[in-house]
This record gives structure tokens, C-alpha cells and sequence, in this order.
């Protein structure tokens, strides 16, 4: 917001100071994917930045470790790259089976606790809703309590009923972590949402099936689009659940990471470190988009 004219000096040097200061977090909430990003593209195995680096010479910059997600694992990965090349990598690359892994139960998680969130979203948002604070915060309790009390307890749940070491397993429980963004997404979107709608298509004869989705659906759409973006980034991100309701081969790229982390060091961690910045950052400016576009559709002027 520009400073008014009429401003004092004291007003002036507040705001002047504030900016500095929202600068400055924004510059220490920033910095660590500012040095990851650089370095993913270090020729050498080091997770430092080298004197070739720091005096931009190219020689000190290489996309191998971009490579190596591709090649680490496979049978033959010095062949040439024809059909048969990206066949085995495709097969047996240990970074693309553990992606190919954390897309499905991503998927799959966000479809699931994208369909249960919006509809508890819906049964909370009814005023003659019994309850209401106490069941909402039951749903939401997975985005507070600590994830690893949530995974200790999905372990000994899982163990007991044979959910353990499962890929349905493990989609319920990215689904159960996921869940609480949707309600709030969703729950957000119906605080502006004009019921009046709904009982003018009643009126009409339209039925509860037809109403929802003929009018109430179209509205609060980008705020389900919120929640399921972020059920994704939430499944996609999830590695303590894994490590404990997952078997040794039901790798995702974060549990890949932290076996990489373990048992062998190398600068392709921050290869798909970066990846997963430009994903999240595309993620993020969607969700900007629709919120802008469900502000338009209540008849709210974006800020």
C-alpha cells in the first residue's frame, strides 16, 4: 500500500522500517531454497558451494545429478538413449518408480479425502448441524497433533487389521492427513455462499441432487480446487507416515530422500528438492488463481 502525502516523518519511518522488516523475513523464509537451487547444479559431489561456483565459472555447473534421477538404478545406463533406454529407465530408475508412487497415492489420497472433506464441509456448514466445534475439531485434530503420534497410532491400527505394508493403506492415511485442508478450504468458501440460491431452486422444483450440483458445486468449486491442490502437496510431501505403515519397497520421493540422506549422500537430493520447489511454487500461484477467481464469482474485488 503507497504511503498517503500527508503522511508524518514518524508515520514515514514505521513504514519505511516495516518494509524492511517484512523484507527481511521474507528473506529468511526464502534463503534456504535460494542455496538449494544453485547448488543442485554443482559439478562436484559436494554439498557446499565450490570456488569454480562462487567465481561463475561454468565448468563448476552441471546438470549430472538431473541425470542421475534418471539413470540411478537402472540395468544399462550407459546404452543409447533410444526406446529400450527409456524402457529400463522407466522400469527400474529408482527416482521414477518412487515418483511414479507418490503420483498415485497422491492421487488417489487427494480424490478420497477430497470427496469426504467436501462433504463434511457441507454437514458443518448447516446451521442445524448437532455439535459442530466439537466434530470439527475431531476432523482437523490430524493437522495438529504431532504427525508422528498420527503414524504411531495408523501403525498399531494398520498392524491389527492388515492395512500394514498396503497401498490402500497407505492412500487412507495420506487421505486422512489431507482431509482437514479440504474442510477449511471448503468451509472458507461457503462462509460467502448466498443459501438463498439454493432455496430459490427448491423452489422451483429443482431436487437436492440437482441443486448441488447445478449451483451450489459451480460456486464453491475453487475452494475444493484449494483443498485437493493441497491434500496433493500434503501426500506428496508425507514422509513419517510412510516409514511407518509402508513396506521397504513401496518407495515415494520423500522417503527416497530420507533413504538418500542415510546411506548415501549425494547432491541429487537437491535435484529433487528443486523440482519439488518449482512444483509447490506452481501449486501455490493455482491456488492464487482461484481464489482470485472465487472472489469474482461472490462479487469480492481481489486485494
Amino acid at each position: 500500500m503507497a504511503l498517503p502525502t500527508y503522511a508524518s516523518p514518524l508515520e514515514k519511518i514505521w513504514h519505511y522500517a516495516y518494509l524492511v522488516i517484512c523484507g527481511l523475513i521474507f528473506l529468511f523464509l526464502i534463503a534456504p531454497i535460494l542455496i538449494v537451487i544453485p547448488l543442485s547444479f554443482n559439478a562436484e559431489p559436494y554439498f557446499t558451494f565450490t570456488e569454480k561456483m562462487l567465481s561463475f565459472d561454468p565448468t563448476g555447473y552441471s546438470t549430472r545429478w538431473y541425470d542421475m534421477l534418471l539413470t540411478f538404478g537402472m540395468v544399462d545406463p550407459e546404452a543409447a538413449r533410444d526406446g529400450s533406454w527409456w524402457a529400463d529407465a522407466w522400469a527400474n530408475a529408482a527416482w521414477i518408480n518412487a515418483a511414479k508412487n507418490s503420483v498415485i497415492i497422491g492421487f488417489f489420497s487427494t480424490v478420497l479425502a477430497t470427496c469426504l472433506g467436501t462433504l463434511a464441509a457441507l454437514g458443518l456448514s448447516r446451521p442445524e448441524m448437532p455439535f459442530r466445534r466439537t466434530i470439527m475439531a475431531v476432523l482437523i485434530s490430524p493437522m495438529i497433533v504431532p504427525i508422528i503420534i498420527t503414524a504411531t497410532g495408523l501403525f498399531f491400527f494398520y498392524s491389527a487389521t492388515g492395512l500394514a505394508n498396503t497401498y490402500i493403506g497407505i492412500i487412507m492415511a495420506h487421505a486422512t492427513l489431507g482431509i482437514p485442508f479440504v474442510i477449511i478450504t471448503v468451509t472458507a468458501t461457503l462462509v460467502g455462499f448466498d443459501h438463498s440460491l439454493t432455496r430459490a431452486a427448491a423452489s422451483l422444483g429443482a431436487d437436492p441432487t440437482t441443486t448441488f450440483f447445478k449451483i451450489t458445486m459451480p460456486l464453491i468449486l475453487p475452494g475444493v480446487i484449494s483443498g485437493a491442490l493441497f491434500a496433493f502437496v500434503t501426500s506428496f510431501d508425507e514422509v513419517v507416515v510412510v516409514l511407518f505403515v509402508a513396506a521397504h519397497d513401496q518407495q515415494t520421493i520423500p522417503r527416497q530422500m530420507w533413504n538418500g540422506i542415510r546411506e548415501q549422500i549425494s547432491p541429487a537430493i537437491l535435484s529433487v528438492a528443486t523440482i519439488l520447489v518449482v512444483i509447490s511454487i506452481a501449486l501455490l500461484t493455482t491456488v492464487e488463481l482461484l481464489r482470485r477467481r472465487s472472489e469474482r464469482l461472490r462479487g469480492v474485488s481481489p486485494s
